[in-house]
């Protein structure tokens, strides 16, 4: 892909990725892989939780397309807090993709998400799993490390413990949802935020106002809406299973003015 973001580790990721969180492990989801391979996409974020790695490898190597033009980002579950455990996970991480090392590796929460409001109590087992993911890193098996949904003081436990600093933050964004204290954060240690949900999970491509600058600039409210991500300096994860928007989500590049920006952050999902 043409357009990329530069990682403090000096390693390039694509700047709009592919999001398959609710893609199941089938058929449909391997030919659904191959249409967004041919659309362009080379940016694919999945997790183990979403059991639908298999599928993905399995697309990627029926499409041919070598592994070094690609970027896969995979995660270990957030209930998982054992070092074992995560190696393990991750070992069958790298057979399902059918690669010997994902792009990104992040721990995907904090703590299981009925408990992501006390994940002080899993600190210590935020950090063991940080420092197999630092071990990872260090072997070439996962060529940049991160976290995702974490808090600033989830983020500070690792900080505080860690000898390789998180380097991708990935969490929910788009229009609307302030997320500035994560951003500043992440604009202070130097990480590439993702933005996961870019559309608010479909619902602002509905919206009046998004509509109305959709028409404004000629472009889809979806156009609109990854624009706005890209602009504010992250790395949006679409989703979609229609081919006609695959490449209308990759055809995001093009500059909204600054007050149609402020519209959009303050805007009332």
């Amino acid at each position: 892909m043409m357009h990329s973001r530069l990682l403090i580790n000096q390693t390039e990721m694509p700047s709009v990725g592919f999001g398959t969180w609710r893609l199941e492990a089938n058929s449909i989801t391997q030919s659904i892989i191959l249409d967004a391979l041919k659309a362009g996409y080379r940016h694919f974020d999945t997790a183990a939780f979403y059991q639908n790695e298999l599928s993905i490898g399995r697309a990627i190597r029926q499409s041919d397309i070598p592994r070094e033009s690609l970027y896969l980002t995979s995660k270990v579950p957030s209930h998982i807090k054992d070092p074992q455990a995560t190696l393990d996970i991750f070992e069958q991480t790298l057979r399902d993709l059918k690669t010997d090392y994902v792009d990104l590796y992040l721990i995907h929460g904090p703590a299981p998400k009925s408990e992501r409001h006390e994940s002080h109590r899993y600190n210590k087992g935020n950090v063991d799993v940080w420092q197999v993911l630092e071990k990872l890193y260090l072997e070439g098996k996962a060529r940049a490390i991160g976290v995702s949904n974490f808090s600033l003081n989830d983020l500070d436990n690792i900080r505080q413990h860690a000898s390789i600093l998180p380097m991708v933050h990935q969490i929910p964004f788009y229009a609307g949802l302030d997320q500035q204290a994560l951003c500043e954060d992440a604009h202070t240690h130097r990480m590439i935020i993702q933005a996961y949900s870019p559309l608010a999970k479909g619902e602002l491509v509905k919206h009046p106002t998004v509509i109305q600058l959709a028409t404004k600039y000629q472009k889809t409210p979806a156009q609109i809406l990854l624009q706005y991500c890209l602009a504010l300096g992250t790395v949006p994860l679409p989703k979609t299973q229609h081919q006609a928007r695959m490449k209308e989500n990759l055809d995001v590049f093009f500059d909204l003015a600054e007050d149609d920006l402020q519209t959009l952050k303050h805007i009332e999902p």
